[in-house]
């Protein structure tokens, strides 16, 4: 990147940023937040994103009613998890219990997202939180889903993030009740 590019692109995402904060419109919102999340997949970005808080914008979006801004505070946090810095971040600022809260929505996309970024957040520090009885079971039944696209990631996350007595303590626990899981699959 040369030297006048970097500049320029920080101002460019702060003016993102500053937009976002000033706008009444929902749209404008929207627009930006997929800018912004569209922005965090390239690595050239990650420092001023988080010099310029973006990834606590991101979280603070995982509870609004809009759903594009839960879809797009999602997929901006899946881009920034890659990150071990916005890792950090994320996992600093409770991350976790607002990525899971994801997995109820019913969005398949944001959905998806959600199990990406767990995954991403899944250190040895945080697996315990991550591979916790009732994401598993949430998992377990992913992984029956009609979707594929879910289904295969359902079944990568059981994989690399729970130990195989893991999976089977959380299906056990399943066939012994039925109705513990309340989580919704998501719509296609």
């Amino acid at each position: 990147m040369s030297s006048t590019e970097a500049p320029e692109r920080f101002e460019y995402l702060q003016s993102l940023v500053t937009e976002f904060q000033d706008t009444d419109s929902e749209e404008a919102k929207e627009q930006v937040l997929a800018n912004l999340a569209n922005f965090a997949y390239d690595p050239k970005n990650l420092e001023y994103l988080r010099e310029l808080q973006v990834p606590d914008l991101f979280l603070d979006m995982l509870t609004e009613e809009n759903e594009n801004f839960v879809e797009f505070g999602m997929g901006g946090l899946c881009n920034l998890s890659m990150d071990p810095d916005c890792r950090e971040v994320i996992l600093q600022s409770g991350g976790i219990s607002l990525v899971t809260n994801c997995l109820s929505n019913r969005r398949e996309e944001t959905v998806l997202s959600a199990v990406t970024t767990l995954m991403n957040l899944a250190t040895p520090a945080t697996r315990s939180q991550i591979s916790e009885p009732g994401i598993l079971q949430c998992m377990l039944r992913f992984s029956l889903a009609e979707s594929p696209r879910l289904r295969n990631l359902a079944a990568v996350f059981l994989q690399d993030c729970c130990s195989e007595e893991q999976v089977r303590q959380a299906q056990q626990q399943m066939e012994g009740r039925q109705t513990a899981v309340g989580i919704p699959l998501p719509k296609e």
